[in-house]
């Protein structure tokens, strides 16, 4: 597959990013903080053309975005209300950080 029919799904949280790759299912959590970033990035290098897909976080999201974009990849901040009526309609009622990051690189 090329790298731009890969979806990044990151689920943020103050100190974790939970992160899920589809279709292949790769997983990881890093820290949210620059050193994660920088493993991110390193990380999803040979996804560097992937959709890289966050919720709006009340801008815990926010340098994350901004390291990714550094990076070259393409990010989504998208409607946390959405992404869950998308998780309803897929029947996932269940909610957990690698669900969550399941469920936005799905969406």
């Amino acid at each position: 597959m090329k790298p731009d029919e890969f979806f990044v799904g990151i689920d943020v949280s103050k100190k974790l990013l939970d992160v899920c790759v589809i279709p292949d299912g790769g997983a990881k959590k890093v820290e949210n903080n620059q050193k994660g970033f920088n493993h991110l990035v390193e990380w999803l290098g040979k996804y560097s053309g992937a959709l890289v897909v966050l919720e709006a976080s009340g801008g815990l999201q926010s340098a994350v975005c901004g390291a990714l974009h550094e990076a070259g990849f393409k990010v989504a901040v998208v409607n946390p209300r959405q992404v869950r009526d998308f998780a309803k309609a897929m029947g996932i009622l269940a909610k957990t950080d690698k669900i969550d990051a399941a469920v936005l690189a799905a969406f």
